[in-house]
């Protein structure tokens, strides 16, 4: 894993986090749309069929779980490269990074935000990463 892997990390899990966020929503819509079915319950051999509203909330309930499993996962991936960045002794180079991977800024917002040309910031980022690569290469974070 490189610096931009291991950057991205976070912006792949937060990708991720939204399409949940997504599935979730889906799931809660279906949910409300479904009407009950009043019938006799019989016993069948010990079991039943799931109802339509009960299927729909055990997605949901799946669905939740997923999602705050996900969350952590988020939030401890952010913690390690936050950890990371702080051992830069280019603070430029962090703070770009910061923006960049943990904000999820375009190039331009990040020039406006570091005062700075959006030329300049594709140099700067080059050069965070060069500086990134030597610290994860101490920490045994780099491997082909």
């Amino acid at each position: 894993m490189n610096a931009k892997q291991f950057l991205r990390r976070a912006y792949k899990l937060n990708v991720r986090i939204d399409s949940k966020l997504e599935q979730l929503e889906h799931w809660k819509s279906l949910a409300f749309k479904i009407t009950s079915i009043l019938k006799a319950d019989f016993v069948d051999n010990g079991s039943r069929t799931k109802s339509p509203m009960e299927n729909a909330v055990v997605k949901i309930v799946v669905a939740e779980n997923e999602l705050n499993d996900a969350i952590e996962r988020f939030i401890n991936i952010k913690k390690d490269i936050n950890e990371t960045l702080d051992l830069m002794d280019n603070e430029n180079e962090r703070i770009l990074l910061e923006l960049r991977y943990l904000c999820f800024n375009s190039w331009e917002e990040i020039a406006v935000k570091m005062n700075i040309c959006v030329s300049y910031t594709f140099e700067l980022h080059k050069n965070a990463l060069k500086s990134l690569n030597k610290i994860l290469e101490s920490k045994g974070y780099i491997y082909e």
